[in-house]
């Protein structure tokens, strides 16, 4: 095909001429020739045109030919499954003529079409491309071999596993020692390519590494002060996988290891120091972190915290020398889902009680729920570089996990640190020593105890910085002792920490808005009914921060106040503090459209404060129940209408559930009466409940299940709208006392539905916890009908409730889970430990409840007897078991 196939001289000057226009900056230009390529899809030779122009073309500049590249790179992607295989195989056989191309580009642009083809499930049906590269390596041109070796890089980080399969005879037995082969290569690139390949591999511990486990160590010492910046970032992030993967090996080079990862911490390419300042969060989960680091630890911390600075880059991008920024409106881009997608290591210790964590940069991170299209990226900042993992949060992150292992023993050498820069005149040195006090706030705290009397005072001072960037920081780091403020006499810390940091949510400067509306959420969590006496001053702050606030930090403002309702409950119902709080949150609500985004934290904002004024929110339900019925009225209807659904864009509306909240609980109803039963809209909720359910679960049940399980996702109605229409009815029928008998009918029409919800991979964290405690609650009002499903759900179900905070809806869940475990306790005996870290996340529990978790802990103890509970607890992080005692004597 290769040979027989030419272009027509016609053909190839229309698709060159569509390749410059591509190129052009107008968006009526792009949009021209994205309509065309669409056309020229349909015609199968126009992808052999493609790469054509990308491997023979070489009268062409190399940016069209990489281009031309790229579209066929997408094309493979949407449609290589529909090449006529006379065109697929032209394209396998110019990809392999073309590796060795005199051109960076385009080798590096053929190397990403042929991973592409292989990840399509290609490898198998073209065996002759890795014995080909394989062959390449060994070729006296340095474009042949570095080429080769850029492809199987690519191929290994996308096939990595089916490298390993007996599908194609493990290739890895031949490659595996062949990269080895390469770490004494002349070329830099050729180092790198090979040392990346083998790094794949490591924490699969793929059998053919483990047994050249001693070669590769031997080649990574080797490599290990090479000269080139990017092979010096593989060999760290070989030796932090091997971590976890093989310590024994490592064991014996502790010392030198360390002392070289010392260094590198402090290289001067930020890349490998990065790389290399994962070591330390790695080495920190090890049992021996505390022995072969204590005698390296006064060298190691200054390091850290050095690494803490804002770098000049920073500084630019975070506008740092802005300090009044509130009236500039934020851009659409800048304001990204909340949904957070957390990489292996984070400040994942900080706010673990507040269910609050904050990163290095004084920040909320966003929930780690997955995101609709996968491409978002980590963190709310605006500034794309800065919200990526870098060296200053990375460095953050270590001090943290370092002061949770080493604890006091820290301070010795940290405080002469922190003296030095929290005083510093250097904005910048100051800023992080402030991050620095802050990220040693857990694992130090008993011995900060002593220092704190002088060091709050010292922080709330810092409210009133000149740099904005250092007010920021302050609020973070001022929330981190939040518990220990609350503790105190209230005139002396609390009243003036709470003033100033109101203060900073009405500051002129967007970022110190954030912060600062962050670390009063801290601050509510912890002081909870303490703060009842100033209701009335905090709500005119928040309330005012309405008429201040760009869209960005409205939604952070959201949080506030629903945290505030939550930790103030029926304190808020009040005739003023409602006139206060409603009107403004009325408004917002009203203005957004049914598919707007934030509707989402708008209604988990008001559901909090619906739930905190009872009876007080009455006048305000039928805005908002028309709004939500309005909302899940017209998909619903479309999806029953509809033959096939058709694509919609995505709503989530799981949240939706908890505007039902108020009469949930059995402590709540009498508070609430009957007056939510008079809302016009109810009969209308209630017969869409009926309808509907009785449609899908009789003629939909099929696509119900596909839907769940995420195998209908052209649908446009998610999981979360089917959790949201399941829960609906449950706590509809929950919350009008339909008790027993009708709600024992309900339960085989849902539950397992909801069972696989709260097992499906990768359910956002939101839709998990609502499930959950909808599976709580029917196992409070059915017990036996749920009960002996408990195995199926029970470690997902106390994995997602273990991370929210004491609440009604946590309590009623957790009464359910109790009453299940009462009539089917073998159900929970293989994720007993599981339940056990559920409870002890409580932090106070009602004392009837707390009973039920005694007499269940009592039980399971004298089933084992004392030595079997010792042999259990002895699985229990050290946490753990100390709060078990503690909290419950067990």
């Amino acid at each position: 095909m290769a040979e027989t196939w030419s272009p027509q001289e016609d053909g190839l000057c229309q698709i060159l001429q569509l390749l410059k226009e591509s190129q052009s900056p107008d968006n009526a230009t792009q949009r021209a020739v994205q309509q065309k390529l669409e056309e020229l899809n349909k015609y199968p030779d126009f992808n052999n045109y493609l790469i054509f122009v990308l491997t023979k073309l070489t009268s062409e500049d190399e940016p069209t030919r990489s281009l031309s590249g790229l579209i066929l790179k997408n094309n493979v992607r949407a449609h290589f499954h529909k090449f006529p295989a006379t065109v697929a195989d032209f394209i396998r056989s110019e990809c392999l003529s073309a590796i060795g191309d005199p051109s960076p580009l385009i080798r590096a642009t053929v190397g990403i079409l042929i991973t592409t083809i292989s990840s399509r499930g290609e490898l198998a049906n073209w065996p002759e491309l890795l014995p080909k590269l394989c062959q390449m390596l060994d070729s006296q041109d340095y474009n042949v071999c570095e080429g080769a070796f850029g492809a199987l890089q690519k191929i290994c980080e996308d096939s990595s596993e089916i490298l390993d399969s007996d599908a194609l005879n493990r290739p890895l037995n031949i490659l595996i020692p062949k990269f080895l082969q390469f770490f004494q290569h002349s070329s830099s690139k050729i180092r790198s390519h090979a040392l990346a390949c083998v790094n794949q591999f490591i924490m699969s511990r793929t059998q053919a590494l483990m047994i050249h486990i001693d070669a590769f160590l031997q080649g990574l010492m080797h490599l290990a002060a090479d000269d080139d910046a990017e092979v010096r970032k593989n060999v760290c992030r070989a030796l932090v996988m091997l971590l976890d993967v093989r310590m024994d090996r490592l064991v014996p080079h502790m010392h030198n290891i360390i002392e070289y990862m010392l260094g590198r911490t402090q290289d001067a390419n930020e890349t490998v120091a990065l790389e290399a300042c994962e070591f330390w969060l790695s080495l920190a989960d090890q049992p021996i972190c505390k022995e072969v680091l204590n005698p390296h630890l006064a060298r190691l911390v200054p390091v850290l915290v050095k690494g803490m600075r804002y770098s000049e880059i920073d500084i630019i991008l975070l506008k740092g020398d802005v300090e009044e920024d509130e009236m500039i409106p934020d851009r659409e881009q800048d304001i990204r889902p909340r949904f957070h997608k957390s990489r292996t290591h984070t400040l994942h210790r900080e706010g673990a009680e507040s269910g609050r964590p904050a990163n290095a940069d004084g920040e909320i991170p966003e929930d780690d729920e997955d995101l609709e299209d996968g491409d978002e990226d980590d963190g709310m900042d605006s500034d794309s570089a800065l919200s990526d993992w870098n060296l200053r949060k990375c460095s953050a992150a270590a001090l943290d996990v370092l002061a949770n292992v080493f604890k006091d023993d820290l301070l010795p050498v940290l405080l002469p640190i922190l003296k030095e820069t929290l005083f510093h005149a250097d904005w910048e040195i100051k800023e992080s020593g402030i991050l620095a006090l802050g990220a040693i706030a857990e694992g130090c705290m008993t011995g900060m105890v002593s220092h704190l009397p002088e060091l709050v005072p010292f922080l709330i001072n810092c409210l009133s910085e000149k740099k904005a960037l250092v007010r920021a920081i302050t609020c973070w780091t001022l929330s981190r002792y939040a518990h220990w403020v609350v503790g105190q006499p209230h005139d002396q810390y609390l009243k003036p920490l709470m003033t100033e940091l109101l203060k900073r949510i009405l500051d002129g400067n967007k970022r110190v808005q954030e912060a600062a509306c962050s670390a009063f959420a801290t601050l509510e969590e912890e002081a909870c009914t303490e703060l009842v006496p100033y209701l009335g001053f905090i709500l005119e702050t928040l309330v005012y921060a309405f008429s201040k606030y760009q869209h960005k930090n409205l939604l952070i403002l959201y949080d506030a106040i629903g945290t505030l309702a939550d930790s103030v409950g029926h304190h808020l119902n009040k005739p003023d503090y409602i006139n206060l709080l409603m009107p403004p949150l009325i408004t917002k609500w009203n203005v957004l459209k049914d598919e707007d985004k934030d509707l989402f934290p708008l209604l988990e904002c008001l559901s909090s404060v619906a739930t905190a004024l009872q009876s007080g929110f009455l006048p305000y339900c039928e805005p908002v129940f028309r709004h939500v019925l309005n909302a899940v009225q017209r998909p619903l209807t479309v999806f029953i209408t509809t033959t096939p659904p058709p694509p919609s864009r995505t709503t989530r509306f799981s949240s939706f559930t908890r505007m039902w909240a108020p009469t949930t609980s059995p402590n709540q109803r009498s508070n609430i009466g009957n007056g939510i039963d008079g809302l016009p809209l109810n009969d209308s909720i209630t017969d869409l409940v009926k309808i509907q359910i009785g449609n899908l679960c009789e003629g939909m049940v099929e696509q119900m299940v596909e839907c769940v399980s995420g195998e209908l996702t052209t649908s446009g109605i998610t999981t979360s709208f089917f959790y949201f229409l399941f829960s609906l009815a449950f706590l509809k029928l929950i919350n009008m006392m339909i008790l027993g008998y009708e709600m024992h009918n309900y339960i085989p029409l849902f539950l397992n539905q909801l069972i696989a919800i709260i097992n499906r991979p990768n359910t956002p964290k939101t839709l998990l916890e609502n499930t959950a405690i909808t599976l709580g609650r029917l196992g409070f009002v059915c017990p036996h009908d749920v009960a002996p499903h408990l195995q199926q759900f029970a470690q997902r179900w106390c994995m997602s409730l273990r991370n929210i905070r004491d609440n009604e809806e946590k309590d009623s869940a957790f009464r359910g889970m109790c009453n299940m475990i009462a009539v089917n306790p073998g159900g929970i005996v293989h994720d007993f430990i599981f339940f056990c870290d559920a409870v002890a996340s409580w932090v106070s529990p009602r004392p009837d409840l707390k009973e039920q978790f005694v007499k269940i802990l009592q039980g399971f103890k004298s089933q084992v007897g004392d030595d079997g509970w010792k042999r259990f607890t002895d699985q229990f992080p050290p946490p753990l078991r100390e709060r078990m005692s503690q909290q419950y004597g067990v």
